[in-house]
């Protein structure tokens, strides 16, 4: 019988998703398909009743659906209870369905060789620099800082994570310098004004890594202005795959090739792949 995968939110007609797991699977061989399902936010319940009904080998979960999902998993993995959201849904060969979250761990892979020495600094408090956060945390990091307009959203989440320090943004510039990897998570970043950027990179460390979790467009205004000092960017498609890489090794038992997919996805973007 034919297996079938699947990412669900609302929106969804703009996710790269299907064509990056029809890619894989085709080039592993394997019998299955993957397709983007659009679930209205009152029918959630409904809808994942009707993936486990038609026997959905494991579905993808985007926004706005990753904490609203959990009550209806039979269980949640403590990478996704640690960040309070789930973004894999894998079933198992007895038939349960369990919660992952590989958004964290995809980013970390994206950035390629980093040491446990290094130092980190997240821009933002939300969800997405959780995730980061978490991840950062389950391999061993710990020199991290987390930097937020609101001082208090940054204090709770170190205090919630256990990890870290929370520190202001005029903090984050003063010490620019100290830091080998800056994440940039908040919504300043897509600014076109740079006065306007959560932060100005004139201090920044040489040989430093600069990423923004978006990747449309590939290079951001902050990516922009890190460019500018001659530093390494790196942009949130490489996020994208790895994290789908995971959901399809959880799936398939088998990874497949993220740096031809990074590849192809930026040449479909209107981009130039460049092999970092």
């Amino acid at each position: 019988m034919k297996k079938w995968f699947a990412v669900i939110g609302n929106p969804i007609n703009h996710s790269l998703s299907p064509v990056m797991h029809d890619t894989w699977l085709a080039e592993q061989h394997i019998n299955a398909s993957y397709i983007p399902v659009h679930v209205e936010e009152d029918k959630l319940c409904d809808a994942v009743q009707s993936l486990k009904l038609l026997g959905c080998s494991g579905w993808n979960v985007t926004v706005p659906y990753k904490e609203a999902i959990i009550p209806y998993l039979d269980e949640v993995d403590q990478s996704a209870k640690g960040i309070g959201a789930v973004n894999t849904v894998v079933k198992t060969e007895d038939g349960r369905f369990v919660g992952y979250n590989t958004d964290g761990l995809g980013f970390i892979e994206s950035l390629g060789a980093i040491s446990q020495t290094n130092r980190i600094l997240l821009l933002g408090a939300g969800g997405a620099s959780r995730g980061i956060a978490h991840a950062f945390k389950q391999l061993g990091f710990s020199q991290i800082a987390i930097a937020n307009r609101t001082y208090a959203n940054a204090e709770r989440l170190v205090e919630e994570l256990q990890l870290g320090q929370a520190i202001t943004l005029e903090e984050a510039q003063s010490t620019l310098g100290q830091f080998d990897i800056i994440v940039q998570t908040t919504p300043q970043g897509m600014k076109n004004n740079s006065a306007a950027l959560p932060i100005q990179l004139h201090q920044i460390k040489e040989h430093a890594i600069v990423a923004d979790i978006v990747y449309n467009p590939l290079v951001t205004p902050f990516l922009e202005e890190a460019k500018k000092y001659n530093v390494r960017t790196v942009n949130g498609l490489g996020m994208l795959v790895h994290q789908g890489a995971i959901a399809f090794t959880y799936w398939n038992g088998v990874k497949p090739n993220t740096e031809q997919m990074v590849e192809r996805l930026t040449e479909q973007l209107g981009g130039n792949y460049v092999n970092r």
